[in-house]
Parts: structure tokens; C-alpha cells; sequence
């Protein structure tokens, strides 16, 4: 295990922005921590990094102790052997990318060959080896951010902590970064933990998962896992558009039949034995709604409203169960008040136990 929390707190007067947390970040892997503002993620972040001092609990990093309240343990962040990447590029205006980039080993009285060499290194790890001797300043947005990155690298830490370092970037930047991202931690085999609000970017870069709300983490494995099988509605809801209705699910002979609730409309049929009988909660991702022509089997519905977003068009369908919202091909045409029929895959109707 890279890094384990065991029993953190840390308030901010009455506001308790850790409670009670005891999760696990696995090594050699990209674990997001993600949530909305105020979550507890950054601060989460903040205590394993030594920047802010947890109320009671404990941290280790491989295996050891960085933080332990009842052991009187705090290490300090230079103590820790950690590096960092933030929203802001942190670039000195004076110096080269090659000298920027050397600047924490410098402090350490590293020899200058030996920084000359480990630049060297890492500078082609993150793409930058032709651009040594040009000023930093003169680089890209995203350029500018592989230099913080590569200034990161450099002191060969045991963990890398990035909060929120695509931020500042234009969207485009944004997806070339995330790219760039997974390709610096497949050399290196580096440990990352990675703070971001945006759902896209933490399914896109994350091996892991970890979903904070109210200082704790609600559900946290692998991206699919969080997207099609959410463990409660709030991750449901947070991971992109989810439609959600209530469902009763039948025992006895009619065992997995998965039926509307008040309208009694057939959902789906489940392995029988897969499920427990009862009143619950089903979400279908838009996207897993299957359309076929009005008077198919399914579910009935007429289109409200029609969006085209290039790649995709997405649908308000007025149906006997409320409105739903259904993701189809871009090249696919449906008009407002055409009729149409839905269907699910059995595996892509997700019953939940908080069906309220």
C-alpha cells in the first residue's frame, strides 16, 4: 500500500472538513480524489503532504508514519519525500527550463554534474529535452505545466501529490495534459494522487477513484465500477447524468423481474438470483437506453427536445415512468414529438438500495 489514512480529522472551527477517514491509495498508480468544493480532498492532500496539521489520526507512506497524533508524529513536508504539482506553474521568469527544473536539487547541494545529468533525464521523461536552454516563460500553458512536473520528477520522490494542476488550462490543453499525465506515470511507475472537482478528467486519468462528500469518501474503485455501478445516488448523480426512478423487484416465480414503479411498466429481467426482492432505486445511463420505433417492445416514449453535440445527440423523452435522457449516435435525426421505444440491457439497469 503506497499511502494509508487511518481515523483522520481535521476541523476548520465548527466546519469538520475530514471526519473519521480511513481509506488506502494504492502505489504505482493514479488515484483521484474527487469532489465538489469543500469536500475535503484538497485537505485531505494538504495533511498527507505535511502543509496542514490533521486534528488526530494517522498517515503513512510506505509503511511509515508521517503523521500519528498519538505518537506525537509529524514529519515535516521536506521530511516527507514528496512531490508536488499546483494550479499555478510556479516558473522563475529569469531562469531557464533546464534551471527551473533544477532548482530543488540545487537547494539540496546536489553536484553539478549530477543535476546536470538528472535534468537531462527528466526532461526527455516529460518531452522537454529540446526546449533545455529556452526560457520557461517563453513555453505553452501545458509546456509550462510539464516543466513543474519535471521539476517534481527531479528529486526522485516516493509519492507525487497534484491538486487541481489542469485548471488553468484551456480545454484542449486540458485533454493533451491528461494524456501526457498517464504517459509520465507509465515510464516512471510513479505514485500520484490527483485532486480535481471534474468528473471527465478523474475518469479519464484515474486508475482509482476516491468520491469525497462531507469529509468522507463515499465510494471509491475504478472509474467503471463508480459510472455504472454507483454504491448510493449521490455518485450516481455526480458521475454525468444519471436517470434514476423508482422500481420494485419481484421474488417468488417472477424472481429478478424488474418492474416501474406506480406504473407497473417492465424495466428489465434479472438473473433471479442476483437481487434481493423489494422497493429500490434504478439508474440507466442515457447512453445505455436503446431507442427503436414506437409500438417496439419497451418502454413507450415521445422526444421533447432534440440536441445535437457533435459526437452524440442527446434527447428529453417524455414516458409513462417521468422524463428521460437519452444519448444516441450524432448522425442519428429524431424530431420533437416523435414517438419512439426504450429498452436497457439487464446489465446496464443499476438497482440501488436508497430508493427514496
Amino acid at each position: 500500500m503506497g499511502v494509508r489514512i487511518q481515523s483522520l480529522t481535521k476541523a476548520f472551527g465548527e466546519l469538520r472538513a475530514i471526519d473519521d477517514l480511513s481509506t488506502g491509495f494504492q502505489t504505482g498508480k493514479i488515484s483521484v480524489l474527487l469532489g465538489a468544493s469543500g469536500c475535503g480532498k484538497t485537505t485531505t492532500l494538504r495533511c498527507i503532504a505535511g502543509l496542514e496539521q490533521p486534528d488526530s489520526g494517522e498517515i503513512l507512506i510506505d509503511d511509515e508514519p508521517v503523521y500519528a497524533s498519538a505518537r506525537r508524529i509529524d514529519l515535516a513536508p521536506e521530511q516527507r519525500r514528496l512531490g508536488m504539482v499546483f494550479q499555478s506553474y510556479a516558473i522563475w521568469p529569469h531562469l531557464t527550463v533546464a534551471e527551473n527544473v533544477g532548482l530543488p536539487l540545487k537547494a539540496q547541494k546536489v553536484a553539478k554534474a549530477e543535476i546536470e545529468r538528472r535534468v537531462k533525464d527528466t526532461l526527455a521523461i516529460v518531452g522537454l529535452a529540446q526546449h533545455a536552454d529556452k526560457s520557461a516563460t517563453k513555453l505553452s500553458g501545458g509546456q509550462q505545466q510539464r516543466v513543474s512536473i519535471a521539476r517534481c520528477l527531479v528529486g526522485d520522490p516516493r509519492l507525487i501529490l497534484m491538486d487541481e494542476p489542469l485548471s488553468n488550462l484551456d480545454a484542449r490543453l486540458r485533454v493533451e495534459m491528461r494524456h501526457e499525465i498517464r504517459q509520465i506515470q507509465r515510464r516512471t511507475g510513479a505514485t500520484i494522487l490527483f485532486v480535481t472537482h471534474d468528473q471527465e478528467e478523474a475518469m479519464s486519468l484515474g486508475d482509482e477513484i476516491f468520491l469525497f462528500n462531507k469529509g468522507k469518501v463515499v465510494q471509491n474503485g475504478a472509474p467503471e465500477e463508480l459510472y455504472f455501478r454507483p454504491s448510493v445516488r449521490y455518485v450516481a448523480e455526480f458521475l454525468g447524468k444519471a436517470n434514476l426512478f423508482p422500481v420494485s423487484v419481484r421474488g417468488g416465480a417472477e424472481s429478478g423481474l424488474v418492474t416501474a414503479r406506480p406504473s407497473g411498466q417492465v424495466i428489465a429481467q434479472l438473473p433471479g438470483s442476483s437481487q434481493a426482492a423489494g422497493e429500490m432505486l434504478c439508474m440507466v445511463r442515457p447512453e445505455s437506453w436503446r431507442v427503436s420505433p414506437a409500438g417496439g417492445p419497451g418502454l413507450p416514449g415521445r422526444v421533447q427536445e432534440t440536441t445535437f453535440v457533435g459526437d452524440r445527440r442527446e434527447l428529453r423523452v417524455e414516458t409513462p415512468i417521468g422524463e428521460q435522457t437519452v444519448v444516441t449516435a450524432g448522425f442519428e435525426r429524431f424530431e420533437v414529438g416523435e414517438g419512439l421505444s426504450l429498452t436497457v440491457a439487464p446489465e446496464h439497469a443499476h438497482l440501488l438500495r436508497d430508493a427514496a
